[in-house]
């Protein structure tokens, strides 16, 4: 069995995506977005948990492809990146302790510097002049 990248349990993984997806859906700038493509929350609350399971305690419970979902999206704009993280990192501190809050928030930010990266790839001019909005 592999260890955990940091101590959480699944049920506080659970919470801090119900937790984020709640301020999501409030967002004046992310909500919109989100509401445009989710349609069953319930249902996109657990395959995101299932992400994050796979990535923090290595279970083989998510099979999905974040990069292709928001580079298809077709309203995932690179300068969003910023205030998802800035939120999630709210969530994370409102609902875990300081060193795990910390930890997962230094992989959502390797993670988010990944996709903001391959969104900008999919948002860049002809004239090779990224899109940032």
């Amino acid at each position: 069995m592999i260890e955990p990248r940091f101590p959480i349990t699944p049920d506080q993984i659970d919470a801090v995506v119900a937790d984020f997806y709640a301020f999501v859906r409030e967002h004046p700038g992310l909500g919109p977005v989100f509401a445009a493509h989710v349609t069953d929350w319930p249902a996109h609350e657990a395959k995101v948990a299932r992400f994050w399971r796979n990535a923090i305690l290595f279970e083989k419970v998510y099979d999905g492809n974040p990069l292709a979902v928001h580079r298809e999206a077709g309203n995932v704009r690179p300068g969003m990146f910023d205030p998802w993280l800035g939120l999630f990192d709210m969530v994370l501190r409102r609902n875990l302790p300081p060193e795990t809050a910390a930890a997962w928030s230094e992989l959502a930010h390797r993670i988010g510097r990944s996709l903001r990266a391959g969104v900008v790839e999919k948002t860049t001019g002809a004239d090779g002049i990224p899109r940032l909005r």
